[in-house]
């Protein structure tokens, strides 16, 4: 190795910057599809979209993939500040550079990131029915102020729209699983080669049970590896998060704010699933908008909770070298970082 590539390697904004992105990999997205690519060059990290994962039947305008990276952006956000970096992020919602986030040097700890950070490899999305026990109003309201941090608004359904909420998202799947293209985007994502590093495997899929609103069956007619467990999401808490439009730069504010929503949650020792059944289809999204009453678009609803016990599998990660890159600026070069 030259004394360039050597100086790049040991430049701690480079190493700061691949860490951050190495931690995003954690990041929630639909069908665990993962669909983002990141570059560390000099002072900047830049995330892009992998269009080759983009769902093209479930997610054909790329709402859901613009959620995804936007989760992942913020993961790497949160990873800087805790860090002790500060950062100027600049969004630019083209496919082929979404963000570019840029060190502008030391800052202080930031502690709030840090309890961030700190439950970033232990979230889990967990599918399975959660207690009796209410979400207190104060939580409610700590989740609240975490997604207005990042540009976008959250929603508790009320128990009077709870019935609209359990309706539509059924329907929908309904409609979803009636639809061949569907089951056939949904059985690639289900059934991946060993080794992929990503999609839904059957050993973290819930076996159906009666819920107040209906999740999504990732083992249709299959064996799926968890069991719902005795209890029937009476206590659960169903939140819309929403924001003031439906453009792709809102969508990808949205994806910062679902991943604060859910770091959040899952700091407080909640349990959490997005459920995006409710958006993919252009009706039952009409629906959600009206539970809103018409201020703003609606982008997922999550269920949190007080989940049972026991440990959930870990769900499948890419390896960093499959998603980042550096570049060697004083060669030109990149490189794909170790796994």
């Amino acid at each position: 190795m030259n004394s360039s590539s050597t100086r790049t390697d040991q430049d701690p904004r480079v190493r700061v910057l691949e860490a951050a992105a190495r931690q995003s990999l954690h990041a929630p997205s639909v069908f665990n599809t993962q669909p983002w690519r990141w570059r560390v060059t000099g002072d900047a990290l830049e995330l892009r979209a992998d269009p080759d994962r983009q769902l093209a039947h479930t997610d054909p305008d790329g709402r859901l993939l613009m959620l995804s990276c936007g989760a992942a952006l913020h993961h790497a956000r949160v990873s800087l500040a805790a860090a002790g970096w500060a950062v100027t992020v600049e969004r630019l919602p083209d496919p082929s550079l979404l963000a570019r986030v840029r060190t502008t040097g030391p800052a202080d700890l930031d502690v709030p990131a840090g309890r961030l950070v700190d439950v970033i490899a232990r979230r889990r999305t967990d599918r399975r029915a959660y207690g009796d026990r209410p979400v207190p109003e104060a939580v409610l309201a700590r989740l609240g102020d975490a997604v207005e941090a990042e540009g976008a608004q959250l929603h508790v359904v009320r128990p009077d729209q709870m019935p609209m909420l359990a309706v539509s998202t059924g329907r929908a799947a309904d409609a979803e699983l009636a639809d061949p293209a569907y089951r056939e985007e949904l059985h690639h994502w289900t059934h991946r080669p060993a080794g992929s590093g990503d999609g839904v495997p059957a050993a973290t899929a819930v076996r159906p049970s009666p819920r107040r609103v209906p999740l999504r069956d990732y083992a249709p007619g299959g064996a799926a590896g968890l069991s719902a467990g005795t209890d029937f999401d009476r206590g659960a808490a169903y939140l819309i998060l929403f924001g003031d439009s439906d453009e792709p730069a809102a969508w990808l504010r949205g994806g910062e704010a679902l991943s604060a929503l859910l770091l959040t949650a899952t700091a407080e020792g909640l349990a959490s699933a997005p459920l995006s059944d409710a958006v993919e289809l252009a009706w039952p999204r009409r629906m959600m908008r009206d539970l809103l009453a018409g201020i703003g678009d609606p982008y997922l609803v999550v269920r949190v909770g007080w989940g049972p016990d026991g440990e959930l599998p870990p769900a499948p990660r890419r390896a960093p070298a499959d998603v980042i890159e550096v570049v060697d600026q004083s060669r030109g070069l990149v490189r794909p970082v170790p796994s």
